[in-house]
């Protein structure tokens, strides 16, 4: 992760024991999670936790587990008030030598827990990757709703389109391309 990260945790695979869980805890102060939520266009981040442990498995792989605790505040879809959403999320990956990164533009998704093991495991890319995926596309302030306008203005737009979307596709099949 480059040094500009506003996480930039890190751990050394050669320095993990394989002895025993390996712990980390990622809470980033003010200035961090202030950096972290304009990254993410959030209104606020007040709490940002990453806990967790790395363990070794079998004589090559690395497995993961940790809990991605935030709190974060974003506009309202519908009137833009601040909505404060509490989230946690269990992260669990394995970082196997036996998996490469993709060179290709197009790549066939594979299984998603499995990460290639390269000489750092990156918990702050990570604490950052579980964030964005735990982000609310569309947060709702209780009792927001849209005015009765707005709402029948799409519903008809929409059901118009929904019964005819090929209405002049015929006629122009028919037409002399001469």
């Amino acid at each position: 992760m480059p040094a500009s990260s506003p996480l930039p945790d890190r751990l050394r695979v050669a320095h993990l024991s394989p002895a025993r869980d390996n712990e980390f805890d990622l809470k980033p102060d003010a200035g961090a999670r202030a950096a972290i939520a304009a990254e993410m266009e959030l209104s606020d981040l007040p709490k940002l936790r990453f806990t967790g442990r790395v363990r070794a498995r079998g004589s090559d792989e690395w497995v993961l587990d940790g809990t991605l605790r935030a709190t974060v505040v974003q506009p309202c879809v519908v009137t833009l008030d601040p909505v404060t959403t509490p989230l946690e999320e269990q992260v669990s990956l394995v970082f196997s030598p036996h998996v490469t990164t993709p060179e290709e533009d197009e790549i066939e998704m594979g299984d998603e827990t499995i990460e290639p093991l390269g000489q750092w495991i990156d918990l702050g890319a990570i604490a950052l990757e579980a964030l964005a995926l735990a982000l609310p596309t569309h947060p709702r302030k209780d009792g927001a709703e849209l005015p009765e306008a707005a709402a029948d203005d799409d519903a008809g737009a929409a059901s118009a389109e929904t019964r005819k979307p090929f209405a002049g596709l015929a006629d122009l099949m028919k037409k002399d391309p001469g």
